[in-house]
């Protein structure tokens, strides 16, 4: 795959990106895994529906009615009736930073939302002097008779530090542990080296408690100030964290020219970015690859030609229940939806389906549907269930 260094220059890369849709990457021993051709309409096991239409839609999560939170990214949150398909926005929402790859991030719950009505979002805000960088904040969804609602009491509880120049890769991807913790994923803001420096909290895994305090048993506590965030360093653009049936956080990211991952996170680890990579920068300098390093936690999963993934999930439903515990990752430049499946620690990508259209976001229904965000202007949220 080609991404030109004008386009990385312009924060632009990931969203514009084009691949080849049959790309196979190698396993967790780092053999390469044999080829899974993307399967056309009339060979997948599902229906695509078509439900709503959103403008760039970026994230979506299920309320405990059955509804759905969809956060747009030029700053809209939108609360969609499935019953009636009737589409409200929801206010209160932060000045978010729009441009290139910023803008309006993730939405997720509580975990004690039907107590507290708490949610959190993600998003890039400005800085001084041209800089940016993202953000996440908690406040109470208070929904009125109507559908619509807003925001109340929001406070930002973490950023990015420091705020830097351009538009790309904030990452913010947002998800609650099985310890109650709230887990945000930091890209690196296609600066490269800070992914390496403990002095910013850029290319990192970020735990944290649920009020935005810090936990005292993170791995770097002891060191202090915003090292004492981090879980996971060396990271280039995750754009997908997922908890397993197993309580085990695994997040997928970007890489450069054919290097895309899906790493398990481990306490403390370095995963090497940009020291090194399975693929290469986008001038054709070439990288190190994880096996020249074996201090560096290696990628389970690595993909070449990339498939840019976006989202990221794990099945639990009993609609397909040959997917139980496979997760599943949305493909942009691929305009795919990829199926890895796990033998322990182990992952392989097991099934490819074309969609015709990039894909940002995959959710579980709570029938055990999938649920599907298309991206860009006009995208289609889509329902896959089982055909008949």
């Amino acid at each position: 795959m080609t991404r030109t260094p004008l386009l990385l220059a312009l924060g632009l890369l990931p969203i514009l990106a084009t691949t080849a849709c049959n790309a196979a990457g190698p396993d967790a021993s780092g053999q390469k895994a044999p080829a899974t051709a993307a399967a056309s309409a009339d060979q997948r096991p599902f229906t695509a529906t078509e439900v709503s239409r959103f403008d760039q839609p970026w994230a979506m999560t299920f309320l405990p009615d059955g509804s759905l939170l969809v956060t747009e990214k030029r700053g809209k949150l939108q609360h969609l009736d499935l019953g009636s398909g009737q589409k409200h926005e929801i206010t209160g929402v932060p000045k978010v930073a729009y441009g290139g790859q910023g803008g309006f991030g993730d939405v997720i719950l509580h975990p004690d939302f039907a107590r507290n009505r708490v949610v959190y979002v993600s998003y890039a805000e400005e800085g001084t002097l041209d800089t940016r960088g993202a953000a996440v904040a908690r406040a109470t969804l208070a929904l009125d008779a109507n559908g619509g609602g807003q925001l109340k009491d929001l406070k930002v509880i973490w950023r990015q530090t420091p705020k830097v120049s351009g538009e790309g890769h904030y990452g913010h991807r947002l998800a609650f542990g099985p310890d109650g913790k709230l887990w945000i994923s930091s890209s690196e803001r296609q600066k490269f080296d800070p992914a390496q420096d403990m002095s910013g909290n850029l290319g990192k895994i970020i735990r944290l408690n649920d009020d935005g305090s810090l936990p005292a048993d993170n791995p770097f506590a002891s060191q202090g100030g915003v090292a004492a965030q981090v879980w996971s360093l060396g990271h280039r653009n995750v754009l997908g964290i997922a908890f397993d049936a197993n309580g085990k956080l695994w997040a997928q990211e970007m890489g450069p020219a054919g290097g895309d991952e899906l790493n398990l996170i481990v306490r403390g680890a370095n995963y090497g970015y940009p020291i090194v990579s399975n693929g290469d920068h986008y001038d054709g300098r070439p990288i190190p690859d994880h096996d020249t390093r074996p201090e560096f936690a290696a990628p389970k999963v690595t993909w070449n030609p990339v498939i840019s993934p976006a989202g990221l999930m794990f099945y639990s439903g009993s609609l397909f229940p040959q997917w139980k515990g496979s997760a599943f990752i949305g493909g942009l430049s691929s305009t795919s939806l990829v199926r890895v499946a796990f033998d322990g620690d182990s992952a392989r990508e097991a099934e490819r389906f074309n969609m015709g259209e990039r894909i940002r976001e995959v959710e579980q229904g709570p029938d055990g549907a999938l649920w599907l965000l298309e991206d860009g202007s006009k995208a289609r949220l889509l329902k896959l269930t089982p055909k008949a």
